[in-house]
């Protein structure tokens, strides 16, 4: 248990370190405009595709509760923390770090920004890190299913 512990704390403290000093980079006025993505800084005040924007300020205390919940899932149920430590301490991190981002400017700073071909989102680090531990989540569970 002490070894997921040690795994979901580094986990949450790097991603969400990192996360916030790549957008220092974009908050100091680093700007790069290419033919296929744009490194540019923009505010998202809404989720995913700016879904939920018009709940405004009221969103980042929705999105504390449901880390409140995860977090308090997890420590309920030491199996599944164990199972899942690694993926849950970046999910629960890159949610912080975009959650920090609201309290402290208005809005989740985004900055990659793919516009050839077709515009896609502006999206950070810290979304691509959530994708990624989903997936891990996903790969996990399937191997547990097989095991059993």
């Amino acid at each position: 248990m002490a070894r997921s512990f040690f795994v979901f704390v580094l986990a949450f403290i790097g991603i969400f370190f990192i996360d916030q000093n790549i957008k220092a980079i974009f908050l100091d006025g680093f700007r790069w405009y290419g033919d296929y993505f744009s490194l540019i800084l923009t505010y998202n005040k809404g989720v995913a595709f700016s879904m939920l924007s018009f709940l405004d300020g009221n969103l980042k205390y929705i999105q504390v509760a449901l880390l409140l919940g995860i977090f308090v899932y997890l420590i309920i149920n030491k199996d599944v923390f164990k199972l899942y430590s690694l993926p849950a301490g970046i999910i629960l991190g890159a949610g912080s770090s975009n959650i920090y981002d609201r309290f402290i400017h208005g809005g989740v700073v985004d900055y990659f920004f793919w516009h050839h071909w077709f515009e896609f989102a502006v999206f950070n680090f810290a979304d691509v890190m959530i994708d990624i531990s989903v997936v891990m989540i996903l790969v996990i569970s399937y191997k547990n299913n097989k095991k059993q």
